[in-house]
């Protein structure tokens, strides 16, 4: 029986990758899913379909043989990062760089042969317009620099370790458990509190969304093939301006509040106008 490691189990997008990997009765997998949080495991629904097996990434350099220690799994798919939504601190270079890299680099090193991590749309920088995986990435926040830091830091590593290599970069989602300061979090609060008034950025931005559930799918999939691999856009393809996002929201709610446009100023971390390209994820969703 083949099997998963997943972190960042309890995370937002975790809890619905190993719900969808457990939920699969025609699939031959053992799922060992692992986090800092066994609290948060215990209430999970898919508690007792899978091994659990927490694990804090600070103890990622003790020299402890991890891939041993999980059970010598076949796949990871590696979610785990702390430290969010405060892009621009510095966490993300001094602490969880060097910590995720040590983590992954342990587990290649004693044997692990397929490896899935999530990067993020922001390693991009400031391009704007349809961005594809060929294109120079120019990260322009402490988070985004890590992510691609750790991205080549794991290429390179491939030069002298055996082991596949599908990196996730994920654009924006939406969905139940998401975090709290989120816009359509945000949004939800207003409507359940009944305040006439929705605060927002003036919503002229151009993004890519796709419901935390398909992202979760998409992961899934990704990981369990091998014929694409690399840097991989998670995203619809789908450009859609931030305001009429927000007013689709509304509709299929049914729900009515005036959004103050403009009462935010615009993010400084992200490019106006961007997208992303889904070829190669779309070759692998059309391959299940």
């Amino acid at each position: 029986m083949e099997k998963i490691v997943v972190t960042g189990a309890t995370g937002f997008i975790g809890r619905y990758v190993i719900g969808q990997l457990s939920g699969a009765g025609d699939r031959n997998y053992k799922i060992v899913a692992t986090s800092p949080h066994p609290e948060k495991a215990i209430a999970a629904p898919w508690y007792d379909r899978v091994t659990y097996v927490p694990f804090d990434l600070s103890e990622a350099g003790s020299g402890e043989d991890l891939y041993r220690y999980f059970g010598r799994p076949d796949r990871l798919i590696h979610l785990a990062w702390e430290g969010l939504p405060n892009y621009k601190s510095d966490f993300h270079l001094e602490v969880n760089y060097p910590r995720h890299l040590a983590f992954l680099k342990n587990m290649a090193d004693h044997g692990l042969m397929d490896i899935t991590v999530t990067g993020t749309c922001l390693e991009y920088g400031m391009q704007e317009g349809c961005l594809k995986e060929d294109m120079e990435t120019h990260p322009h926040n402490s988070y985004a620099k890590a992510k691609d830091l750790l991205r080549a830091s794991l290429q390179a590593l491939q030069k002298d370790r055996v082991f596949t290599l599908k990196w996730v970069r994920l654009f924006y989602m939406y969905g139940k458990g998401q975090n709290p300061n989120s816009l359509l979090s945000q949004l939800d609060k207003v409507l359940e509190q009944r305040t006439p008034v929705f605060n927002m950025s003036g919503g002229e931005q151009v993004r890519d969304y796709l419901p935390v559930e398909k992202v979760a799918s998409c992961i899934v999939q990704t990981a369990l093939q091998k014929r694409v691999t690399g840097v991989i856009n998670c995203c619809s393809g789908r450009p859609v301006r931030i305001k009429d996002f927000v007013q689709e929201y509304l509709r299929q709610k049914r729900r009515e509040v005036r959004l103050n446009l403009g009462y935010y100023p615009y993010p400084d971390y992200e490019p106006m106008h961007f997208w992303g390209d889904t070829e190669k994820l779309n070759k692998i969703m059309k391959d299940e």
